[in-house]
């Protein structure tokens, strides 16, 4: 790739996972790649073997100061953004009851408001460009809520509602939004960095939440699609004149959309005609 075909990347959650891979990629196709984490010495340790290098800053998506010192640092080199990545999550799991309301908040501390602080520190860069991407990760939770991800689901169901939203608001300055949903890949996504666990007992839940334990065991044993994959298919992705507005990543997420539209045709063609009838001006109640 020239220099003059040359992007400004921004990943956030870039050191494991998924975000290291989409690093990766967008080096390999010649792009400035700004990756991110809230630790400097993991983000080294990250990259340290690579050939290539990206550029590396310190950002805690939970905290605006070190937001917009990071876009700072970025712009004020000189350079656009033209790419933002919104990729830092984690999961809290369990059932419901078993969750501390401080892990709920954790959880939408990151995994929403955090990603939209980025946001909102990157678009004044992007409306001034008239140009720019975002990308935002969403999950398979977020279009289908199962049991054990109660948290977690809404976390990613806020991020499907705000990006479809966003999406429409931003067009008008050049600036496309894409929601990436991910079926399970092999990251470590239940390691303890990736993931939180309820820790409130309920008797009443102990046999359900062993079977959640022994299904939680078995994503965490490295099953998945190789996350490299990922990262080169978001670079085709981007390279496209009009990237999707949604990109279910892997078979299984594709059987989950498909579910999902499935329940909502069914839930439709049940009850339309008495959705239907609200239409119709009511009887005069006595």
């Amino acid at each position: 790739m020239s220099t003059t075909n040359q992007q400004t990347w921004l990943v956030t959650g870039a050191a494991s996972g998924l975000g290291a891979e989409i690093v990766r990629a967008g080096l390999r196709a010649g792009h400035h790649v700004v990756a991110t984490g809230r630790a400097m010495a993991k983000l080294e340790s990250a990259y340290s073997a690579d050939r290539t290098q990206p550029a590396l800053l310190e950002l805690d998506v939970t905290k605006p100061e070190s937001v917009a010192a990071a876009v700072a640092a970025i712009t004020g080199s000189g350079r656009r953004i033209d790419v933002l990545v919104n990729n830092a999550a984690f999961g809290v799991l369990g059932v419901f009851e078993s969750i501390s309301e401080a892990d709920v908040r954790d959880q939408f501390e990151t995994n929403v408001f955090g990603l939209m602080e980025v946001t909102r520190a990157v678009l004044p860069v992007m409306r001034d460009q008239r140009a720019g991407h975002i990308v935002n990760f969403s999950s398979v939770a977020g279009i289908r809520g199962n049991t054990g991800s109660t948290v977690y689901a809404a976390s990613k169901f806020a991020v499907e509602g705000f990006s479809e939203a966003l999406a429409q608001e931003v067009r008008q300055f050049g600036i496309g939004v894409t929601i990436i949903v991910p079926g399970l890949f092999r990251t470590g996504f239940m390691s303890d960095t990736s993931a939180r666990f309820g820790t409130i007992r309920i008797d009443d839940y102990t046999e359900y939440s062993e079977t959640l334990d022994e299904g939680y065991k078995t994503v965490g044993q490295g099953q998945g699609k190789d996350p490299r994959g990922m990262g080169q298919m978001l670079v085709d992705l981007l390279a496209l004149e009009r990237p999707p507005r949604r990109f279910p990543a892997g078979r299984d997420a594709l059987a989950t959309v498909e579910r999902k539209v499935v329940l909502l045709q069914e839930d439709v063609d049940t009850w339309r005609e008495l959705s239907e009838s609200l239409e119709n001006e009511p009887a005069s109640l006595p």
